[in-house]
């Protein structure tokens, strides 16, 4: 699974999860499946109707409607604009025709059953649209070319059409969508139309370059994007085409050995044809946080919201981790007095939608989140904003699974109020404690070697598995180019709840140069009475006990040169000591008496980020002669104490 959700492919942890099954005798089988609801036919309670709506300029945009058949009685909107094709996804294909009904067409079953009348709409320059389609299209631009759109003047011509042509409506309308659609549901609602009450961007796409698909720390995520690009490309317009995703064949069973035998990104980029290079090559080429990105940027333009908003996220999402938080913040700060809740669960990209949420790869969540969300949260808001209904009880602003407790907590804001911010230290041998180093002069040291980088999971893969996000790190802890830093056994609960922050003292020989940093919660080697915890499903590690697992909580990079902005980067100078402190994430998590808190301090995260090559250059143009291996310095002295902050809540 890459960014942005290719909706055409099965769930990528779908297809990495190997399932132990016990096979079933035949007449449980078919009593199985007598047992199981018919499918639903939504043609039995649907009509189906597509339009090409005009926009202002002329252009024409692909929009599907499906309009309850009783019309007793009107019906909301509920908007979901896309990239990823309007058509019904069947058969393997992308199918357009009013004949092609979809197994589900809203949010979840809950707005099926209550009547919606549901809007998907090609967005502008993407498969029956018409118009020019851009990358993240910038909100302002004073250039804009023949056929290029704003995403909000768009909408609202749509909802101007629809308003007038569709009967049977209540006069309001609702949006929301997932990743890609996340952020045209963002951008949807700037200067917002009126009949819009209710939006709900999730895992929306907000800034590519500030912690989201393209770059974290300034490091390019260089195995998602790949990915994506190689599937995801520009097409001639107006068109159903293409009907299927191709996948990359890498011709190894690993990315790893895949990318590290062409190393460069100019030889990656060379793997790939002129099509599939096209808009993957500018997103490498602008290394640096200039006008490419702060064009698409969507926070700085989110104003004049009139709709509630209520804006999802996953902790474990590795696509977009951090657009729902900048989403939320900009929200909360540019449109005061409108509803701007948030809501953050134990979730994969998208995961909310689509899967129970029990489980992620070997952690267990013990209840279906997925479901609670739907039912409990996701339902209740379009229901009280679009019709009146009042929920059974309140949507918070702020609503977050606590992962390592797991329980839903309910907050004023993000970060919660109450939590304080402290500082776990470095220590000489490994010893990580809320004690700032009192004298000495420590440091602790490891070669980072190019030809040989770190991995990302202790397992082969081509695609990311989305369950890298929790993946045990005892792998990494082994190895004489990660320093592992961690606390004695925890006599009670510690909980963090909002941003990570590493602040480290370091040096390098080199003149550039990876940091990346990772909270890991341990899991007692040993549990009490031989009990031992829910496993779930495996993803590549055997079956067995949760004993002694090292479980990421949250790990990001930053690179180097761009310690001191992302605009202009600057050399290291070989030996000095220098402070370096960046957004890791934000978490809220608990970990429990008994187990450690760990961190470890890297310079490589293969494939998952680009190689560095330790020398000041320009990464996207580096040679092979550039990559050069380095001794890197940590310290943890009483003038150069090395920690991460983190923002505790006081005991529950």
């Amino acid at each position: 699974m890459t960014r942005r959700s290719l909706p055409a492919r099965l769930p990528l942890l779908t297809l990495l999860v190997a399932f132990a099954c016990t096979a079933l005798p035949p007449a449980a089988v078919h009593a199985a499946e007598e047992a199981k609801p018919a499918p639903r036919d939504l043609r039995e309670t649907y009509t189906k109707y597509e339009y090409r709506i005009p926009m202002r300029d002329g252009t024409k945009l692909f929009t599907v409607v499906y309009v309850p058949k009783d019309a007793s009685k009107t019906y909301p909107f509920l908007v979901n604009r896309t990239p990823y094709g309007a058509g019904v996804q069947a058969e393997g294909e992308l199918h357009y025709g009013e004949d092609w009904f979809p197994k589900q067409i809203g949010p979840s079953k809950e707005f099926e059953d209550a009547g919606y009348i549901f809007v998907k709409q090609d967005v502008r320059g993407r498969y029956m649209s018409e118009g020019k389609w851009q990358e993240m299209t910038p909100h302002a631009n004073p250039r804009r070319a023949a056929g290029e759109g704003q995403e909000s003047q768009d909408m609202y011509d749509t909802m101007e059409w629809l308003l007038k042509h569709v009967p049977n409506n209540n006069g309001k309308a609702g949006i929301y969508g997932i990743s890609y659609p996340g952020f045209y549901t963002s951008a949807s609602i700037i200067d917002s139309h009126p009949a819009i009450k209710a939006a709900s961007p999730q895992a929306p796409v907000t800034d590519l370059y500030m912690g989201d698909d393209s770059y974290h720390g300034g490091a390019f995520m260089l195995a998602a994007n790949f990915g994506f690009y190689s599937s995801f490309t520009e097409q001639q317009n107006p068109t159903p085409l293409p009907k299927t995703w191709a996948d990359f064949d890498y011709g190894a069973a690993d990315s790893y050995d895949f990318f590290l035998k062409h190393r460069t990104l100019s030889n990656i980029l060379g793997t790939l044809t002129d099509k599939q290079r096209a808009l993957l090559a500018p997103t490498i080429e602008h290394d640096t946080y200039d006008s490419f990105w702060q064009t698409r940027a969507i926070a700085p333009h989110l104003k004049n919201v009139k709709a509630a908003v209520l804006t999802v996220g996953g902790w474990f999402d590795a696509e977009d981790p951090q657009g729902p938080f900048t989403t939320y913040h900009a929200i909360r700060k540019n449109n005061p007095g409108i509803f701007n809740g948030l809501v953050m669960g134990p979730w994969v990209h998208g995961g909310w939608a689509r899967y129970d949420g029990k489980q992620l790869g070997r952690v267990s969540f013990d209840s279906k989140t997925g479901e609670y969300f739907r039912q409990h949260i996701q339902f209740p808001f379009f229901e009280q904003q679009l019709k009146g209904v009042k929920p059974a009880q309140p949507i918070a602003e702020v609503t977050a699974f606590e992962t390592g407790s797991n329980v839903w907590r309910r907050y004023t804001a993000w970060p919660p109020v109450q939590a304080k911010a402290r500082t776990l230290y470095f220590g000489p041998n490994g010893t990580l404690t809320w004690q700032q180093p009192a004298a000495g002069a420590g440091f602790d040291e490891y070669v980072s070697d190019p030809n040989k980088p770190v991995p990302y999971i202790g397992y082969p893969a081509t695609s990311v598995p989305q369950e890298y996000m929790v993946s045990d790190q005892r792998f990494a802890a082994t190895r004489p180019d990660v320093l592992v830093y961690r606390s004695e056994v925890l006599e009670e609960d510690v909980t963090v709840a909002g941003p990570v922050t590493p602040k480290l003292f370091v040096s390098t020989t080199g003149t550039d140069s990876d940091w990346v940093v990772k909270l890991i919660d341990v899991y007692p080697a040993e549990y009490p009475n031989g009990e031992q915890p829910p496993r779930g499903n495996d993803v590549a590690p055997p079956r067995g006990t949760m004993a002694g697992y090292q479980q990421l909580v949250r790990g990001n990079p930053l690179r180097g040169k761009f310690r001191n902005g992302y605009e202009h980067p600057e050399p290291f100078v070989p030996g000095k000591v220098e402070a370096i402190s960046y957004h890791l994430g934000d978490v809220n998590h608990t970990f429990r008496r008994g187990h450690r808190i760990m961190v470890q301090v890297q310079s490589s995260w293969f494939p998952l980020v680009d190689l560095n090559p330790q020398t000041f250059v320009t990464i996207p143009k580096a040679k092979p002669e550039d990559f050069k291996a380095a001794t890197q310095r940590v310290y943890h002295a009483a003038q150069t104490p090395s920690g991460l902050q983190l923002l505790v809540l006081p005991a529950h």
